[in-house]
């Protein structure tokens, strides 16, 4: 891999330079490391998928130079990238996305595209339109874009270790890799490893979408029955063949779980201590740092982070998702006696940091008892063992739903 690979680098500065690789003051002390960030969130799309995408078009037009006419189903990053090559090259795409796509991420796509890119919009489902983008291709005799299980698509992202070799100046001692469908960690181990043997890898996946964990405990590609979609740019159902022939050597110890709402924590960190917005696949190299703690010590260590295509309309979600994590807000279904002075009562519970945030009650005639949902934020955890021992002394029937995913949905 490691010709082409450079050969794809070289190729993409038609596109744009080299992403940055930047020291992180603020990560390396923290963890008294060398910690470096190859920034694809600074790519013309805000991630890497254009790497890919551009070097799949350069080699199907230099084989079929007849072949004008390019077709993907994506929501996301791989659509964008598509469309940007597109444009660049002067042939037609047809994008499919989901009825259900946010308009801004359908607006995004069409002005990377411009003239060159027209969108159809079909399927609540991804699946749906996947298989709606590959019956009209196979129709129009158009060439089908892989997102990520495509050899000249991991190819073309085999460029980002060219790139941060070449900048780092040598080889860094661990490099930490997010994972979805594949594709990026298996060009960039792919290549690390000819040329740089010495480097080790982590490689982090969402833990409501661990298709990699998956496909090594079962030694083949495994479709998870479920997957949790917060993490949109790398929650995937099945990693590729292709990916998965590529990185079947991965030990499973070597693949990191990270949670959707520590994820939270780590995005919003990253905004508020470094002003660098990322998307929640974009902040999972970072996330898993505080486990690497004792690991990476005095070593140097290079996190990809890989986009950085972040909806702020998610932006209060994201808070509160991080709040429910760190263990400063909670939701609770409280059981109150239907009487004057209960209310009153129940707020004496209340602590001096405790601020109600939610409150939902609608009085039952000819009941003793009524439901009330309460969320609370307060500034410290250890308040909320306080407040949960308050209630159990007074009697008060409650649940604490701050987990329950279902209900959850309800609530932010």
């Amino acid at each position: 891999m490691t010709l082409p690979a450079r050969a794809t680098t070289e190729a993409l500065r038609e596109l744009f330079p080299a992403t940055p690789l930047q020291r992180n003051d603020f990560l390396s002390a923290r963890y008294d490391a060398d910690i470096w960030l190859k920034r694809e969130d600074l790519t013309p799309v805000r991630s890497y998928k254009l790497r890919g995408a551009f070097n799949a078009m350069r080699k199907v037009r230099a084989r079929q130079p007849d072949q004008r006419r390019f077709v993907c189903a994506s929501a996301g990053n791989h659509a964008q990238g598509v469309a940007f090559a597109c444009r660049h090259f002067g042939v037609e795409g047809v994008i499919f996305m989901p009825v259900t796509t946010p308009q801004q991420k359908i607006d995004k796509t069409r002005v990377f595209g411009g003239d060159n890119v027209r969108i159809e919009l079909t399927g609540d489902y991804f699946d749906q339109t996947l298989a709606a983008a590959q019956a009209w291709c196979a129709a129009a005799q158009a060439h089908f874009l892989s997102p990520f299980d495509d050899p000249d698509v991991i190819e073309g992202q085999a460029s980002v270790a060219v790139e941060l070799l070449e900048q780092l100046g040598s080889a860094p001692d661990l490099v930490i890799l997010p994972v979805g469908g594949g594709g990026l960690a298996s060009g960039v181990t792919g290549y690390l490893r000819e040329v740089a043997p010495g480097t080790a890898f982590r490689f982090v996946e969402p833990l409501g979408g661990a298709s990699l964990s998956a496909a090594l405990l079962e030694g083949a590609p495994t479709k998870l029955p479920k997957i949790n979609s917060f993490v949109d740019g790398a929650a995937v159902a099945r990693v590729g063949d292709n990916t998965f022939r590529m990185l079947s050597w991965v030990d499973r110890r070597d693949v990191l779980l990270a949670p959707e709402d520590r994820i939270c924590v780590t995005m919003l960190e990253m905004l508020n201590h470094e002003g660098i917005v990322l998307e929640p696949a974009g902040a999972l190299s970072v996330d898993v740092l505080p486990e690497l703690a004792e690991e990476i010590r005095g070593k140097t260590v290079v996190c990809i982070t890989s986009g950085g295509n972040f909806d702020f309309e998610r932006l209060p979600e994201v808070k509160e998702r991080a709040q429910r994590f760190a263990g400063l807000k909670k939701y609770f279904i409280l059981r109150m006696p239907q009487r004057p002075g209960a209310l009153r009562e129940f707020l004496n519970l209340l602590g001096p940091d405790d601020d109600i945030t939610r409150f939902e009650y609608l009085k039952k005639s000819a009941r003793n008892f009524g439901s009330v949902l309460i969320g609370i934020e307060t500034r410290s955890a250890d308040g909320f063992a306080r407040f949960t021992e308050r209630m159990d002394a007074a009697g008060l029937a409650f649940r604490d739903i701050t987990s329950d995913e279902a209900l959850s949905e309800f609530l932010i």
